[in-house]
């Protein structure tokens, strides 16, 4: 009897061990693994909801925005609220004039934070897929929900960074499809929400460029900048001037109490023209970087890439497919890059790329022991409250060994076997 027993808890040691293999590591097992940590996901959400109390930022300043919007205000230097001026494209006000609509004037929290939870598990799923259209392993997953400050963004904060954030996701699964005339669009309306969207152009213009040839690549720039016209219209028929110099003001200076990337400068450099400058020299530098030498490495450089589009502007200069992986790993890394020399990074731009950290992290070569070292530093400094110069020093850190890894590893993505 005890032999019997034995040996059926041996099999079934056996069948669970061989189970969860399966659930890591076999891709048919991916979508399995997926819905596991999205429904436990969606339950930690609804926990954070109940037991932890909102905190107001932002939110109460995009309600007042939009009821000066409902009351005809149309000129976007007179749209002040309590935590300062309109400072976000259209789409962003469109948004929040519908969530305005259903919120009681966003009087109705708890309503706007199960809005936010959805649109929390949404980014979960197009993270999801865009990590399996990447050849991302199944454990991967396992490291999307653990951030404690991405939550907080999400139901606690309202930042409507979350809405920029999900188009974009939406954004790049379309280009890893070579839906492109999709991508554009979804992209454009991520712009159109938080002119951080931004920080992807570099990337996306290669791959345009290298997809579809110069006068596409213009006929997509095109459908952006209309894009931006019509949502915005009637701010321009009021004060053009205004409204580019709020909504797309490259020139912000920030608050230096506010910043979590240079907390170790002194409050005089952080703010100088000089430091700004040379942020943006280097930004600009380590994109030609990727450009020139990693990005067109497998089209025979970016000479042969760039000689070709000119030649035959109406023809995309390579013929070889672009895989999945590639659009990924180079729109995160152009995303990257922008965040590494941003001039200030606040808590609620950690959403820009924390569901992007484990996929980066793999394309680099250092062991995944490292690998997860680099995402829990990233993950410690976006938590210390307010920041210090040992948190802002861990974060520049761990941001600059990714970039260096991606440069030394894997820049358009990893080698398929």
């Amino acid at each position: 009897m005890s032999n019997s027993t034995h040996v059926i808890s041996s099999r079934f040691l056996h069948s669970g061990y061989a189970f969860l293999r399966s659930l890591l590591l076999d891709k048919r097992y991916f979508w399995g693994l997926c819905c596991i940590v999205i429904l436990g996901d969606a339950f930690l959400t609804q926990l954070i909801i109940h037991f932890i109390p909102y905190t107001e930022i932002d939110w109460e300043t995009y309600m007042v925005h939009v009821n000066l919007y409902l009351k005809g205000e149309r000129n976007y230097a007179e749209i002040v609220g309590p935590t300062g001026p309109l400072v976000y494209p259209a789409g962003h006000v469109h948004i929040h004039h519908f969530l305005h609509r259903i919120t009681d004037a966003g009087r109705n929290i708890g309503l706007a934070q199960q809005i936010y939870g959805a649109l929390y598990i949404a980014s979960l799923v197009l993270v999801s897929c865009i990590y399996r259209q990447g050849g991302a392993p199944n454990w991967t997953v396992l490291l999307l929900p653990l951030s404690k400050r991405l939550h907080s963004i999400f139901v606690l904060r309202l930042f409507n960074d979350c809405w920029s954030l999900v188009l974009v996701q939406a954004a790049i699964l379309a280009f890893q499809n070579a839906a492109d005339d999709l991508g554009i669009l979804i992209f454009s309306l991520a712009l159109s929400v938080k002119m951080s969207a931004l920080l992807y152009l570099p990337g996306l213009l290669v791959i345009l460029f290298k997809r579809h040839g110069l006068m596409a690549t213009m006929r997509h720039l095109l459908v952006v900048a209309t894009t931006q016209i019509v949502l915005a219209r009637s701010f321009l028929a009021e004060d053009a001037r205004a409204y580019f110099q709020n909504a797309f003001d490259l020139s912000r200076v920030f608050m230096y109490k506010w910043t979590v990337n240079w907390r170790f400068l002194d409050e005089q450099t952080f703010l100088s023209r000089s430091w700004a400058l040379g942020l943006l020299v280097g930004h600009v530098t380590v994109l030609v970087a990727f450009g020139l030498f990693r990005w067109c490495r497998p089209d025979g450089g970016v000479a042969v890439v760039l000689r070709k589009g000119f030649c035959r502007p109406m023809r995309p200069p390579i013929l070889s497919p672009m895989s999945a992986d590639y659009v990924a790993t180079v729109l995160m890394t152009s995303n990257l890059i922008g965040i590494l020399f941003a001039r200030s990074l606040h808590y609620q731009f950690y959403s820009w790329y924390f569901q992007h950290l484990p996929f980066l992290a793999q394309r680099t070569k250092y062991p995944p022991l490292l690998q997860l070292v680099i995402i829990i530093g990233i993950e410690y400094a976006w938590n210390v409250f307010p920041s210090t110069s040992l948190s802002s020093g861990i974060l520049l850190a761990s941001n600059c060994a990714l970039v260096l890894g991606i440069w030394f590893g894997y820049p358009e993505g990893r080698p398929v076997n």
